[in-house]
């Protein structure tokens, strides 16, 4: 089985075709470089490449529409000497280079401030200097005469985030932003999904971090993204062939935040850093931005299924931008950055979705102004795990239906509410779910094989277990877990697993949700944060421990996903207080005794939403 779309009736023209319809037209040049000169005077470094027309190798007059990339993780390396031929050195931004130049498109890829090849100190994680970078960057870009003053954005992740805070500056000539797998919300998308500290996510991406900062050559061969050992750091830009400037600027990127500090000053989203009382998570947000970006920039949004808690991000981008007349929502069977195909039904792990040439599409429509049909499809594709199919939806979450499990006594998943019972639960802090997770490509690990060792995690859990199905349950969207709990603790970090169970007793992963039960209080929703699940704050105003022996309601959403589990099999819910492998233990040392009701007029239930 496989993700491509050739052929899928959920769109009228579906990606394949488009692609095949926009064959390449220029070529590709090596790319010149420069230092732009911010108003506060950092030097950042940039490469721009402009398609070449054969046969006389030149660019035609009247510049092209433009595509930025602003990254941190490198415009382009350096080679080192004797380096072989061939050797790649913008691992980050060929595909897009590969993609758009040759199709008539500018490529400028900018090396952020406290970064590559930039001077300058990044002193947050997304600096809010670098958002007001993008304006001086953008004025640059347009007033080139190989530029004709349109322009778009895209990039995964840290770089898709760039896109909206781009987009933010209100500057005219941005029409179009496409981040991919790219944060909504810093902190619940990120870094304290539920409320609860992504621990090795925090360490590990520190270090991919440190070595680029600062030129650490050996600790970058860890990262398989930059091992290559002909890479030798930032590239210099052409004025600096000696490279004494990106020495320099590479020393002052000793300066920059270490992660695992910083991240630790905000346990609750009101949180401030200590010398900074006005620095809150909202400042490295998109969302806290989003007001201002023009009503007239084209959003697409993408995700994927595996893509840690990101995927909320795009679902959220989606919703909350509404006076935007063209956006749109994709998400496929992939991990963060589309790397891999990580429905356990694939034929083969690297994705066959042409991706950039859906990305091309929408920039043709919006940045170059051309009629690819685009505005005539359903905003929303998905595709549909087990089934292996793509759906199209004009609203998320897709279906208004949904079906209600009921958790009750012997470990049972009911379709009926049982009587009033109560159920025993000592927390178990030796629970987790290993280490080849939706977070590990957060954390740079180049995983292919997601949750595949899953039945070596299942136990310290409490399970339920329904009968299994008459048909077949497809679920699109976000299940929701209620649960009516006592502990005998203050606080508790509630663990919920969704599982696919064949008639062979084989249990597969299918999602997971999680709250701090510090933080079980909703609050309304922001109009720059929409949701389609129950919204919290995360603050501290807001949190309130729990009260030893008294039970209390928790209602959280699983992370989204879209799985067929067919006939003859069972659903499970998993519930655990831990996840040592991938979040922190709260409370510390303290793993509570819990009392789980069943039934009555607050019965905890499983509620999985499903297409009709």
């Amino acid at each position: 089985m496989t993700d491509n779309p050739e052929g899928a009736a959920a769109w009228q023209t579906d990606p394949v075709t488009y692609l095949t319809s926009r064959p390449p037209e220029f070529t590709t040049p090596a790319p010149k470089s420069l230092y732009l000169t911010m108003p506060d005077g950092v030097r950042l470094a940039l490469d721009y490449y402009v398609p070449l027309s054969a046969p006389a190798n030149i660019a035609p007059a009247g510049g092209f529409p433009t595509i930025l990339l602003l990254t941190p993780y490198y415009r382009r390396f350096a080679l080192r000497e004797g380096a072989r031929e061939g050797v790649e050195t913008c691992p980050n931004a060929a595909l897009f280079r590969d993609m758009f130049v040759p199709r008539g498109y500018a490529l400028v890829v900018v090396d952020v401030r406290g970064t590559g090849a930039s001077f300058g100190m990044r002193d947050s994680f997304r600096s809010p200097a670098e958002r007001e970078d993008y304006a001086t960057i953008m004025d640059w870009v347009v007033d080139q005469d190989w530029c004709d003053g349109r322009l778009g954005a895209t990039g995964i992740s840290y770089v898709g985030a760039a896109c909206d805070f781009a987009a933010s500056t209100g500057h005219p000539a941005l029409k179009a932003i496409a981040p991919i797998s790219a944060v909504w919300d810093t902190y619940a998308d990120h870094f304290y999904p539920g409320g609860i500290l992504l621990t090795h996510l925090t360490s590990g991406y520190s270090e991919i971090m440190q070595a680029l900062d600062h030129d650490d050559r050996e600790l970058l061969k860890k990262f398989s993204y930059f091992a290559d050992p002909d890479l030798a750091g930032p590239a210099p830009v052409d004025e600096d062939p000696g490279g004494e400037c990106v020495r320099a600027a590479v020393h002052g990127h000793l300066a920059n935040v270490h992660m695992p500090d910083f991240i630790r000053e905000f346990q609750f989203r009101d949180a401030a850093l200590a010398h900074d009382p006005d620095f809150t998570p909202d400042r490295f947000s998109p969302h806290a931005y989003s007001a201002t970006v023009r009503r007239d920039v084209a959003v697409l949004a993408i995700s994927g299924w595996m893509d840690g808690a990101y995927c909320n991000g795009s679902i959220s981008r989606y919703l909350s931008m509404t006076a935007n007349q063209d956006r749109y929502l994709l998400i496929g069977p992939w991990d963060h950055g589309a790397r891999v195909n990580v429905s356990p039904f694939r034929a083969t792990a690297a994705p066959e979705y042409p991706l950039r040439g859906d990305i091309l599409r929408f920039f043709d429509e919006h940045v170059r102004g051309i009629d690819t049909g685009l505005r005539r499809e359903d905003p929303i594709h998905f595709h549909t795990m087990r089934a292996e199919t793509w759906q199209s939806a004009t609203n998320w979450p897709p279906t208004d239906h949904s079906e209600t499990f009921y958790l009750a006594a012997g470990g049972a998943l009911s379709s009926n509410a049982p009587d009033d019972a109560t159920i025993d639960h000592q927390v178990d802090y030796a629970c987790g779910t290993g280490i080849d997770t939706r977070y590990g490509r957060l954390q740079v690990r180049n995983v292919q094989d997601y949750y595949a060792d899953w039945q070596e995690h299942r136990h310290g859990r409490l399970m339920f277990v329904s009968e299994p199905l008459e048909d077949n349950l497809t679920i699109a969207g976000h299940p929701l877990v209620t649960l009516t709990l006592a502990s005998d603790q203050t606080d508790a970090c509630v663990f919920a697993y969704l599982e696919d169970i064949a008639p062979d007793g084989t249990a597969r992963y299918v999602t997971e949700g999680m709250l701090r039960a510090l933080h079980r209080n909703l609050a309304p929703p922001s109009e720059t944060y929409l949701t389609a699940w129950p919204y919290r704050d995360f603050t501290r105003a807001r949190a309130r421990p729990l009260t030893p022996g008294q039970a209390e309601e928790l209602t959280f959403a699983m992370l989204p996903t879209s799985w067929q589990i067919p006939a003859g099999h069972r659903v499970a819910l998993a519930i655990a207080g831990a996840d040592r492998d991938n979040f922190a233990l709260w409370p510390y040392g303290r793993p509570g005794y819990w009392q789980i009701g069943l039934g009555g007029p607050n019965a905890s239930r499983l509620v999985l939403p499903v297409m009709s």
